[in-house]
């Protein structure tokens, strides 16, 4: 029903258009993709506002967060060995850097993979908790519940406004050789964010 009524306002919207031209054949290109995805998903993509966010511990203390899945249980479990003693803002950040990897075509395409990307390899995976032959254990249920928190609502499509684009980051106890090369984007609490350089091809 909501797929109807929604292709439906489009084509009220768009107008009469002559038949065979290019307008015409783009809306039939579009229609036919808008009535391949869920009507579910079509409609959070219309009705979803964006989420406001206060990065403050008070805030998100208030928050009932519904809508856990996979992947932010990936991620929930990245920012708590990666971020737990960092402020909500810090977090936030680190939330960020994930996320902006699962949109770049250089690094895989869910949450769950990015961060076990080269696990099994020691010392050689993006997040160092994946892969430094240690056993993880939360310990602390009161700091998970904080960052299940911010991975639940950067995974609903929280803003990303923190980290201008980083796709990489470090404490500042390292210093990494890649840091020398790659834009700072900012520094929040004890790490530092970075944006991978743009490649230009060469011909």
């Amino acid at each position: 029903m909501k797929h109807g009524l929604l292709i439906a306002a489009l084509a009220v919207l768009a107008g009469p258009v002559a038949a065979d031209t290019p307008v015409t054949r783009l809306m039939e290109q579009e229609t036919r993709a808008l009535r391949s995805i869920s009507g579910d998903r079509l409609a959070s993509y219309i009705t979803r506002p964006e989420i406001g966010i206060e990065y403050s511990r008070d805030w998100l203390a208030g928050l009932d967060v519904e809508g856990g899945n996979v992947q932010s249980a990936c991620l929930a479990e990245a920012l708590y060995f990666e971020a737990r003693g960092e402020s909500v803002r810090g977090q936030f950040a680190v939330a960020e850097v994930i996320l902006n990897r699962v949109d770049s075509a250089a690094f895989p395409d869910t949450v769950c993979d990015v961060i076990h990307q080269g696990t099994g390899r020691k010392f050689q995976c993006q997040f160092t908790y994946t892969c430094d032959g240690h056993e993880e254990h939360i310990a602390n249920p009161a700091a998970f519940d904080q960052v299940n928190k911010v991975a639940r609502l950067m995974v609903q499509g929280a803003p990303r406004r923190l980290t201008d684009g980083a796709t990489h980051y470090h404490t500042r106890a390292v210093n990494p050789r890649w840091a020398r090369v790659y834009p700072r984007t900012t520094t929040i609490g004890v790490h530092h964010f970075y944006r991978k350089p743009t490649q230009l091809s060469r011909n």
